[in-house]
């Protein structure tokens, strides 16, 4: 009997390779998108704070009294440095030539992975334990995070923020207490100081494993079930997207860039923060050294906390307990 010719010996067989990329890299900045973009003009970007002076029931005055001045206190000057983020990709010229599968131009393949990149990397630097820092000639210049600049609405375990002092906020890193359970208390407090501070937050951004805790908090109903009757379809919805407070409704959002330590939820309102840019995302082409072309992709960007007050942190959590 004569051999079966086979694919297993058979020379010339096309090879099958898909047209498509698959990668799921998460790419969502819920901060990054959420807060304003504005722009800087020096390297040291600088804005004004104020507030009223307290109310009191000593407001009195004596028929035919002359007048008396108020005391008035000037505003609060604050600035954060800009910073530099940058991507660099060299693309050989036969590899931009020679016909790839999933896309046409391997430059522009990998200048959109780092237009990507760069983004993730804002949302962790901005969500960092990290001080604005005015950098040197061989030291690069960095901003102050949002842990920097939250101060007055906090919920840490340890030493608690007493007065904020325009010298140090932005400047210093929060020191981390010891860890303890984040529990709805702890959430309904800080909500309590931001609202108390003059603040209106809309938004409660966490590690993923803090945001499960807080599907499980009483507050957000013991029972959670969406019935389609048209369908006989029955969802026990185990997650929650909103949390409805005594001031207002915050929207969950789990932020994969924040810290892995799983340490502090963030409660933001975003018309108080601002990304500000000396210099957008711009391409820049490199001098041309070799048969390759290189790229690359910069910005110049600081964080604006336009005032800390209308924010606030709970921090020290672990997401196990």
């Amino acid at each position: 009997m004569a051999a079966t010719f086979s694919a297993h010996t058979v020379i010339g067989q096309r090879e099958d390779l898909i047209d498509v990329i698959y990668d799921i890299s998460p790419q969502d900045t819920p901060i990054m998108s959420s807060v304003g973009k504005g722009s800087a003009r020096a390297v040291f970007h600088e804005w004004q704070t104020d507030s009223l002076a307290a109310n009191t029931t000593a407001n009195a005055a004596v028929e035919g009294a002359e007048f008396s001045d108020a005391a008035v206190s000037p505003t609060t000057r604050l600035g954060n440095y800009t910073q530099i983020v940058t991507k660099t990709i060299r693309v050989s010229g036969t590899l931009e030539s020679v016909d790839k599968a999933g896309r046409k131009s391997e430059k522009a393949y990998q200048m959109a992975k780092a237009s990507a990149e760069l983004k993730r990397d804002i949302e962790t630097i901005i969500t960092a334990n990290q001080g604005r820092d005015a950098g040197t000639a061989t030291t690069a210049r960095k901003m102050g995070s949002l842990l920097s600049w939250i101060k007055t609405n906090s919920s840490v375990n340890g030493t608690s923020v007493t007065g904020v002092d325009p010298t140090t906020i932005g400047v210093s890193t929060r020191t981390d207490g010891s860890t303890r359970t984040f529990t709805e208390a702890l959430l309904k407090d800080v909500i309590q100081q931001v609202f108390v501070s003059g603040g209106t937050p809309t938004l409660a951004v966490m590690r993923p494993a803090l945001k499960q805790k807080v599907s499980g908090f009483t507050g957000n109903a013991a029972y959670r079930v969406n019935t389609d009757n048209s369908v006989g379809n029955v969802t026990v919805v185990a997650g929650a997207d909103l949390y409805q407070s005594d001031f207002g409704v915050l929207q969950l959002v789990p932020d994969r860039f924040m810290r892995s330590s799983d340490r502090e939820a963030l409660i933001l309102d975003p018309e108080f923060a601002e990304l500000s840019y000396l210099r957008p995302f711009a391409t820049q082409d490199l001098a041309k050294t070799s048969d390759s072309d290189r790229s690359a992709l910069v910005a110049e960007l600081t964080l604006t906390v336009r005032n800390e007050a209308a924010h606030g942190i709970i921090a020290d959590l672990d997401a196990t307990l």
